[in-house]
């Protein structure tokens, strides 16, 4: 229990006011905002060593070692820390609100800051939507249990100490959660090397498609829907000349190119080929999204037809929600773009090659200009498979050499069509689907399991934090000053200041 002698205070009454506000005298200086916090940390990582002439108008606060530094934009995401001796005399926006603490403990202040009780009590004091903030007499007016010195001290060894087992267990568990990903990349190179379906092949022997076969049945499926689609070109250049060639004449359909595999080490039953080979010749099979004027801002829609993009596609998976929607007359413009259930829809930008199947859910949609859109033969391969062998192995290293060597990663049809795809029979890739749905459901529930437990010790920090200010995580003793006097003697000399 907190000790008889605790007094109730604000921030304001153990902290000096006098904080300079001139701004840079140097003509250069380590300037801090926002950006320099981790969050995760409680730290300033980084600062900005930037000259008088550039200095933004907010670079304003004088610090000094031992300030404690708060973020009053968004205080739900508690951009804290505390100036150490590498930041001393560094200058810090106005954004910030800085604690110099008196005859108090800093780092008691410091973890003050982060408890749940500061950040919840923040919050409900923000102003603004678009920017929600707090104001300096918010922070400076929040009450709190204010122990003597020597208390205070006994609570940070302790914080600190439990702390850093805290930090350890959780670095730990983070090790496992890289660790679940570079084995989940494994297990994906394993499987696209024909490796994981082994065994399947052996059993299966009879059920396995030599390359030559599976070269000459994609011919003969491109050569007889050619010949459907020529028929059909045929048919409606009659009708055409029928009603007097008023409008465009229908556009011959073109004839298929030949294909070829392409030469590996992969075991019998697989083959390496283009992106040619595995598209499906019903519809234009890949395609970019509307750009420049094909779309405009002006023609974005609060509903309607929506526009995938980047934020559709997680790990893997397709992720419904959308802030982009058009017209259906604009949608018949854009027919070229429209995406189809069991469509793939790849990332160009931003997390490059990022990738997903559309849901069957999902009829009329159409792609942005950050996406790609690439239509399969099913009769060849399997979405999710697709999917997955675009994740791992020889196609993700392929992908990620490809697009280097620009400023910004960037991904097009061009080295889609360069990369070479690992391919076996359908009834391979079922089973192989079929095994890497057991593996992962493992390593799935394994990474659920340390996402469990990160989340279980956060809440065990902000449970120690709140028998700290509680009077609950060390003992008093009877022996140390009171804090009604360390109070007044706070107080005497802000007075005289």
């Amino acid at each position: 229990m907190l000790n008889k002698e605790a007094v109730r205070v604000n921030i304001s009454d153990i902290s000096d006011r006098a904080i300079d506000k001139s701004g840079p005298q140097v003509n250069q200086f380590n300037y801090i905002d926002i950006k320099s916090i981790d969050r995760d940390k409680k730290i300033i990582a980084k600062a900005s060593l930037i000259s008088t002439d550039s200095a933004p108008s907010r670079a304003k606060q004088h610090l000094k070692k031992g300030d404690i530094i708060v973020s009053m934009t968004r205080p739900n995401l508690n951009a804290v820390a505390m100036v150490t001796a590498d930041f001393d005399c560094a200058i810090a926006s106005t954004g910030f609100h800085v604690i110099r603490p008196k005859n108090v403990k800093s780092k008691y202040i410091y973890y003050l800051v982060q408890s749940r009780n500061f950040i919840h009590e923040m919050c409900e004091k923000t102003q603004g939507a678009l920017y929600p903030a707090v104001r300096p007499r918010d922070i400076e007016s929040y009450e709190f249990w204010l122990p003597t010195i020597n208390e205070q001290q006994r609570i940070i060894a302790k914080v600190e100490e439990l702390f850093s087992e805290l930090d350890s267990g959780i670095a730990s568990l983070k090790t496992a959660q890289e660790q679940l990903k570079i084995y989940r990349q494994a297990i994906l190179k394993h499987a696209f090397e024909g490796n994981l379906t082994a065994q399947w092949r052996k059993e299966n022997a009879d059920q396995l498609e030599t390359s030559e076969q599976l070269l000459a049945r994609i011919q003969n499926e491109r050569e007889t829907r050619y010949q459907q689609q020529l028929n059909d070109w045929k048919k409606a250049v009659k009708n055409w000349e029928v009603k007097g060639k008023e409008s465009k004449k229908p556009s011959k359909p073109k004839t298929p190119s030949v294909i070829s595999l392409l030469e590996s080490n992969l075991p019998h039953g697989w083959s390496m080929v283009s992106l040619d080979c595995l598209l499906t010749t019903e519809r234009k099979p890949m395609a970019t999204g509307p750009f420049g004027t094909a779309l405009s801002k002006s023609e974005h829609q609060p509903c309607g037809v929506p526009v995938l993009g980047i934020e559709n596609i997680g790990s893997g998976k397709f992720l419904p929600g959308n802030k982009i929607f058009v017209t259906e007359s604009k949608t018949e413009e854009l027919l070229a773009f429209k995406v189809h259930p069991e469509d793939i829809i790849i990332s160009r930008s931003g997390t490059v090659g990022e990738i997903c199947e559309v849901p069957k859910n999902v009829t009329n949609a159409l792609i942005s200009t950050n996406l790609l859109r690439v239509s399969l033969n099913s009769d060849v391969v399997l979405s999710p498979f697709f999917v997955l062998m675009f994740q791992g192995g020889g196609v993700k290293l392929q992908v990620k050499d490809l697009c280097k060597g620009s400023s910004r990663e960037f991904l097009n049809q061009t080295i889609l069509n360069s990369i070479s795809y690992p391919i076996c029979g359908l009834n391979e890739q079922k089973a192989l689907l079929r095994e890497l749905d057991a593996v992962f459901s493992i390593i799935d529930q394994q990474v659920k399991e340390v996402d469990i437990a990160i989340i279980r010790a956060e809440a065990l920090r902000q449970s120690i934090l709140k028998k700290a200010f509680s009077g609950l995580l060390v003992p008093q003793n009877s022996n140390d000053e009171l804090a009604s006097e360390l109070l007044a003697r706070v107080k005497a000399k802000s007075e005289r200041t």
